[in-house]
């Protein structure tokens, strides 16, 4: 959760992350003025009235940090923020800061910046610089800080409100004590660009975005005609467009000639380059999946690039030093320590109707030799028919059938067995060589029940598209993963856990240093080699976040 509270009034916390992703109950602010006041008793009269009391505007802006807004001058005696006696302050700084979000990925007329420079030129044409103008100025102005702060450092859209799984949590940000100081030293600005996150991997993609659209700026990139795969040793009209697509977004190897019809050994290297980025079989030939990729127009890869800071900004604002981050969409595991990885390894993930959700939570320890309590849903979707088509399907698979719980809990012979009444049953699978957990199970406890575990499924991390299971992420190295969160616990090598599992018993291991599990979603990112990489938006949540960027803030 991000929290702000202002240190000028300690009695009062406002929560940032709660404005982001709550609705405007209290209202806005109307533009209604009280003859013969100043600003601060203008600005007073809007906070405590009319911000808290309706759902109106400020010349015609909506309010989004209504309640932020009215906390932060309570704490100043509604003094006003960004003037004195009548000169404007820092206001230019702001400005700036809010032009400069463009570049983040967001939109500056979140922010009132049409506005803001409007009446900003009004009141420096006015020299007599009427107290409503300033006050309504600097609530804008004061509004347009707190949210682009919020969204610089939680982001813009609510995880909540752009669909189901989106539950990634920000850092903590004191954003209405970090504004007051920041007009007090006059690092308004600099104080915003100090909120996004400070990590390469954010700003690797920033540039990049800063690069496609330059690249946008020149027209969109060409297409390549329908036809069948070309590879090397082709000649024709449409190896001529694979250079000119290829040369364009800076795909094409260095000394490749843009008007030879001949596919040669440099286009190839350069389609497999091409392939490799996008998480494709890099076999250097140009068939529907990588002419379908090429002709993804360039508009669409911006907005891609945009969708991915956003989901940066949910995590990324203050993440520790050790974590493991789950790359969904890439079907890879990181284990990272300061920022570097320092172990990686294939998942398989949920089918597109079973997805594995985004969240954060804790890994506290590990499962050697892991029993399975099957899930209701796959024993009536999956056991069942397989039990209709094979009585011996449980005793093949070391499956048992259990009624009762705690002491009275007993097995449940296949004879006795009303599989009419398969609901009253529990269905566990021993731990041994066919349990679909496989040999280790890590366990981070969160409201999903995913966790991470081997499989016995090995040749499923050969597939290139590895969505496979039913929610939880399957793991080509369990044996690493397991001897890495052990290595403070003297008692647990890698000889050690070998030994646990060929016993084939049950046992819970703790981590001695507990550490964050993150399952993210990203389907563009630049890598540490600099190479941007794109991959299919296989649960269809780019769409699902871009409607939600579309709309307007969805903050208090």
């Amino acid at each position: 959760m991000i929290r702000a509270a202002n240190k000028v009034t300690a009695s009062v916390i406002i929560i940032i992350f709660f404005w982001c992703i709550q609705g405007d109950a209290a209202g806005t602010v109307t533009t209604q003025t009280i003859s013969d006041s100043t600003p601060a008793l203008l600005i007073k009269h809007r906070t405590e009235i009319n911000i808290l009391a309706s759902k109106k505007s400020v010349r015609g802006e909506q309010i989004h940090s209504a309640y932020p807004v009215a906390s932060f001058y309570k704490g100043r005696d509604y003094e006003p923020a960004w003037s004195r006696d009548g000169r404007l302050m820092q206001v230019d700084m702001l400005i700036k800061a809010i032009d400069e979000s463009y570049g983040e990925g967001l939109s500056p007329a979140y922010y009132h910046i049409s506005r803001i420079k409007s009446m900003v030129g009004e009141i420096e044409r006015d020299p007599s610089r009427s107290a409503a103008a300033l006050a309504d100025l600097d609530i804008l102005l004061t509004d347009a800080f707190i949210t682009l702060g919020c969204h610089l450092s939680a982001g813009c859209v609510n995880p909540l409100s752009a669909a189901s799984e989106w539950f990634a949590k920000g850092g903590k940000v004191d954003v209405s004590s970090l504004l007051e100081q920041a007009i007090s030293k006059k690092r308004v600005r600099e104080a915003l660009l100090e909120l996004r996150p400070q990590k390469d991997i954010y700003t690797r993609l920033k540039n990049a975005l800063a690069r496609y659209r330059e690249l946008q700026s020149r027209g969109e990139w060409p297409l390549l005609s329908p036809g069948p795969t070309i590879k090397k040793g082709n000649i024709s009209n449409r190896v001529r467009e694979v250079r000119n697509r290829l040369a364009f977004s800076g795909d094409l190897v260095a000394g490749g000639a843009t008007n030879s019809d001949l596919f040669d050994d440099a286009l190839e290297h350069s389609v497999i380059g091409f392939q490799k980025r996008h998480g494709f079989k890099a076999d250097g030939a140009v068939g529907r999946t990588t002419r379908n990729a090429l002709n993804v127009p360039l508009k669409q890869r911006v907005r891609q690039i945009e969708l991915n800071l956003e989901r940066l900004r949910w995590i990324f604002s203050n993440i520790e030093d050790r974590l493991i981050v789950v790359n969904i969409a890439d079907y890879r595991l990181f284990v990272f320590e300061k920022d570097t990885p320092v172990l990686s390894m294939k998942v398989v993930v949920g089918k597109p109707y079973l997805s594995t959700p985004i969240f954060t939570a804790r890994m506290t320890y590990i499962v050697i030799n892991p029993s399975w309590n099957i899930p209701k849903s796959i024993i009536q979707k999956e056991i069942l028919p397989k039990i209709a088509k094979n009585p011996e399907y449980l005793a093949d698979q070391d499956i048992e059938v259990l009624q009762g719980e705690g002491d009275r809990e007993k097995t449940v012979t296949l004879e006795s067995t009303d599989w009419a009444e398969a609901s009253q049953y529990r269905f566990r699978q021993k731990p041994g060589p066919r349990n679909a957990l496989g040999q280790l199970k890590f366990v981070f406890p969160n409201n999903y029940d995913v966790y991470l575990h081997d499989t016995p499924a090995k040749g499923l991390f050969s597939e290139n598209v590895r969505t496979f299971s039913h929610g939880c992420i399957r793991i080509e190295k369990p044996l690493d993963l397991a001897e890495y969160l052990l290595r403070d616990n003297p008692a647990w090598t890698r000889d050690a856990l070998s030994a646990a599992i060929d016993k084939g018993v049950e046992q819970v291991v703790r981590i001695p240093r507990p550490l964050n599990v993150h399952l993210l979603y990203l389907t563009a990112w630049v890598d540490r080699e600099g190479a941007l990489q794109f991959r299919d938006d296989v649960y269809g949540r780019d769409k699902t976040l871009d409607e939600a960027l579309r709309k307007k803030p969805y903050i208090p």
